[in-house]
């Protein structure tokens, strides 16, 4: 992530914070992110850097119109900086700054065949013990994993697959 996003995510979070509208904020940001996305021609409109920030201002004051005051400010100063195509960055760093707060970790856990819901619960259990944090897993199939499996959380990667066992010892007769 652009460190931008990362400083406008925690001037946002912190504002939240200070106003006790945490929850609000992050729902609206939210909304309005995944509106951004589920509009290509609104994105590509915001991400234009030959088009003129007053009126990606004037488009997200419209826009945003009923949201949280909070939100409806940060969007028109995100417009007004240029920024306005970081929305959907702004928001993925939003929500990581709200799960840390909240002692939660988002887990992408791929594997090489489908688990039983018990096998998921056991693995999300152990990393929650681990951790000391409420884990919200997704789970991926990838059979080309051969077996094993790979854990994703953040910019933390562990991968205990067999391919990238294999990719691992490859790597090594080669350097050798």
């Amino acid at each position: 992530m652009p460190i931008a996003e990362r400083l406008y995510a925690r001037a946002l979070f912190e504002a939240a914070q200070e106003q006790g509208r945490v929850e609000a904020v992050h729902r609206d940001l939210g909304e309005f992110a995944d509106a951004v996305a589920g509009s290509p021609e609104l994105a590509a409109f915001l991400a234009n850097p030959e088009v003129d920030p007053a009126a990606k201002v004037g488009v997200l004051g419209e826009l945003s119109d009923g949201a949280d005051p909070l939100v409806h400010n940060f969007l028109r100063l995100l417009a007004e900086k240029g920024r306005a195509g970081q929305i959907p960055g702004v928001r993925d760093e939003l929500q990581a700054l709200v799960d840390r707060a909240q002692g939660r970790v988002a887990v992408e856990l791929t594997t090489a065949y489908e688990l039983s819901d018990d096998e998921a619960s056991s693995i999300v259990s152990q990393i929650e013990q681990a951790s000391g944090r409420t884990v919200e897993a997704t789970r991926k199939v990838d059979p080309a994993l051969i077996g094993g499996m790979i854990l994703q959380a953040g910019s933390l990667r562990v991968d205990a697959s067999v391919r990238g066992r294999l990719e691992r010892l490859r790597h090594e007769l080669v350097t050798r």
